[in-house]
């Protein structure tokens, strides 16, 4: 027999972000508590977003460091964008409208400059 304890599992991310003195992030690292990488990964730039259904809304936290270049920051919102839609697909089954976010996705790629 298997504990009902043993079968329930935990994982913490822990973000710290440093500020200047202008409170301005300038190191953003994260680490999870699930992984063998045990040194927290720096980044340049999060999207943190978290569903408040009491309130019905969406919670953000977006930050990035001052040296964040603005191509890198054009990268990560196609990504970003490109995992919403296959999320989107997969968690409502509308094919439809993520392939519609895709669609935007390739404008937005072409009006940046980021793909090939």
């Amino acid at each position: 027999m298997i504990s009902a304890e043993l079968l329930l599992s935990k994982s913490t991310i822990t973000i710290d972000v440093h500020l200047n003195e202008n409170k301005v992030p300038e190191n953003i690292t994260w680490q999870a508590s699930d992984t063998t990488i045990e040194k927290a990964q720096k980044a340049k730039a999060m999207m943190l977003s978290v569903w408040d259904s009491k309130a019905q809304e969406t919670l953000r936290i977006d930050l990035w460091t001052k040296d964040m270049p603005v191509n890198d920051m054009f990268i990560l919102y196609h990504q970003n964008m490109m995992g919403m839609a296959t999320s989107l697909e997969k968690s409502t089954g509308e094919g439809k409208l993520a392939e519609g976010l895709r669609d935007y996705c390739a404008f937005f790629a072409e009006k940046t400059k980021i793909l090939g």
